[in-house]
């Protein structure tokens, strides 16, 4: 990790690029009190050491997903991440300190999914000891997340399991995986 040397203005342009990541240069020149060659030389230098980067998303409430927010207390956290790592309803992964040591945010159509995916894949896993599931109601703020959109269709799921012969497909308590012809859902 390398030392972060922000000054006002860098954190301006930072500021700026939150509330309108499609801001000119030139309009920020003009805001922030810099020649567009500076803003210019600073916008590239924010960039290349990573404080300030792109994520391209969707609003998952604008678009009519489920997130959940699982809090997991396991033996083997690397395990865990390994098994939803190519799952197109996982977001991303945290090891974390506290009672829990792993916290998962999953994405789906509806909440019986990401319910299904919760049983079937954390809380039957041996290592598991606790597992926290929490749906977010309503952001306070729009939250764009990136959502894996294109797979390669597959006879399996990355996970392994065939939807066909799950009891969460089977009774209609999970949409099944869209890697696989099983997926019952719309969005994938």
């Amino acid at each position: 990790m390398t030392d972060i040397d922000l000054d006002d203005k860098d954190r301006k342009i930072i500021a700026l690029f939150k509330n309108d990541p499609d801001i000119s240069q030139i309009d920020i020149a003009e805001k922030v009190g810099l020649s567009q060659p500076s803003v210019g030389a600073r916008v590239s230098k924010l960039k290349q050491s990573g404080i300030l980067s792109t994520v391209i998303g969707m609003n998952f409430k604008k678009v009519g997903l489920s997130l959940a927010k699982v809090d997991i207390t396991t033996k083997n956290s690397i395990d865990i991440i390994n098994m939803f790592k190519e799952c197109p309803y996982f977001l991303n992964g945290f090891i974390v300190s506290g009672q829990s040591n792993l916290c998962l945010f999953l994405i789906a159509e509806n909440i019986s999914t990401i319910e299904a995916i919760v049983d079937r894949h954390i809380r039957s896993d041996p290592s598991v000891m606790n597992v926290e599931l929490g749906i977010v109601i309503a952001p306070v703020t729009d939250m764009v997340m990136p959502v894996k959109m294109h797979y390669e269709k597959s006879d399996s799921s990355p996970c392994g399991i065939d939807c066909a012969s799950c009891q969460y497909f089977a009774c209609d308590r999970c949409l099944g995986c869209p890697i696989t012809d099983n997926y019952k859902g719309k969005f994938w």
